[in-house]
């Protein structure tokens, strides 16, 4: 039989794939909001048999024996995890606005966050954070970790509000953070431009899950042409959340006025060679080592195009009153303490 090649069928399989993958987050999704919704209800259940019959810990370890012995075949009532129910439900049974939303994410990602966390708001940003942008556990821990909630409340500059619609404008703030976490890079002290670059490059993988959900790489110093001039853009991604190419330009120094207005057009040049016709506009990003917001804000009156400026910053090394005290870098092999950090 002859493979159907056309360009209608090609589209039509498309639409089938992704009516397929759709039914199985929703799937997966229902599975795992059922499975919360029963943690719940078990740990409710400790809590209130405890305080009517005053049962002791006791209780729980017998709980778990029998129901380990009548289902063999699920590993979900250990005591610890029981224990874990009865504290799920403690730590939500007045945060109504809270109980909705733990069951959006895995019972992994739950346990991680109570463990880890114990303010209501920063619970809240993590748990809709890992919902949003389909954070694993361990980008969670990552995030965890780097405190992207805390740097999630500075005050981001870019001029989207002015360049693209409404709902537009409100998805990439959300989908470009205010502060980028890179201690992957291993960089502790200022480094050239390129090396930069290449860094990112050689963990690509590491620097799409920083950048959040959606995030595709396609090329570094992608190569545009305008007459017989050449230009190249640092990093170049493409954002299916917000169906646009996004542009980053990486500058080891402190942010200057013209850098808008290149990125401004090498935007102009994606848009008009690059850029699908049922693509958004293009996005530039353009990270710095320092800046002055009121040069930024200036900067980005006069550009056409939706651009975001960012700032990163190296930190310290370990100080000498610390040293010996502590595994070093090749004990624990992870560049704990070498982080460079990005923040808009």
């Amino acid at each position: 039989m002859k493979k159907v090649i056309s360009k209608e069928y090609l589209n039509f399989l498309n639409e089938i794939k992704t009516r397929i993958a759709t039914a199985r987050i929703q799937t997966v999704r229902s599975v795992n909001k059922k499975l919360i919704k029963l943690y719940w209800d078990i740990g409710k259940a400790i809590v209130e048999r405890q305080k009517k019959y005053t049962w002791g810990d006791n209780i729980v370890e017998a709980l778990a024996r029998d129901l380990r012995e009548a289902f063999p075949e699920s590993f979900g009532f250990s005591g610890r995890n029981l224990w874990n129910m009865r504290r799920f439900y403690e730590e939500y049974k007045d945060k109504p606005f809270l109980q909705q939303l733990v069951a959006e994410i895995p019972w992994g990602h739950n346990l991680l966050i109570m463990e880890k966390l114990t303010d209501d708001k920063e619970r809240e940003y993590y748990i809709r954070s890992s919902r949003d942008f389909g954070w694993s556990r361990n980008v969670l821990l990552n995030q965890i970790k780097a405190g992207a909630y805390p740097l999630s409340l500075k005050h981001k500059i870019h001029n989207f509000p002015k360049t693209l619609p409404v709902h537009l404008a409100e998805q990439a703030d959300e989908t470009i953070k205010s502060a980028y976490c890179l201690g992957f890079l291993g960089i502790t002290k200022p480094v050239l431009e390129r090396e930069l670059e290449k860094r990112l490059v050689e963990k690509i993988k590491q620097f799409i899950l920083e950048l959040g959900f959606g995030f595709s790489f396609i090329g570094n110093q992608y190569r545009l042409t305008l007459g017989n001039n050449e230009y190249f853009i640092d990093l170049l991604f493409y954002n299916r959340k917000l169906k646009c190419l996004v542009a980053l330009e990486l500058k080891t120094g402190g942010f200057e006025p013209e850098y808008a207005g290149k990125m401004d057009f090498y935007l102009h040049l994606l848009d008009e060679q690059v850029k699908m016709k049922d693509e958004n506009s293009s996005v530039g990003i353009i990270l710095c080592a320092d800046k002055d917001n009121i040069v930024v804000e200036y900067a980005l009156r006069s550009v056409k195009k939706p651009i975001g400026v960012a700032e990163y910053y190296l930190t310290k090394r370990l100080p000498k009153a610390f040293k010996g005290k502590l595994p070093d870098v090749q004990d624990l092999k992870l560049p704990i303490l070498q982080e460079l950090k990005l923040e808009s």
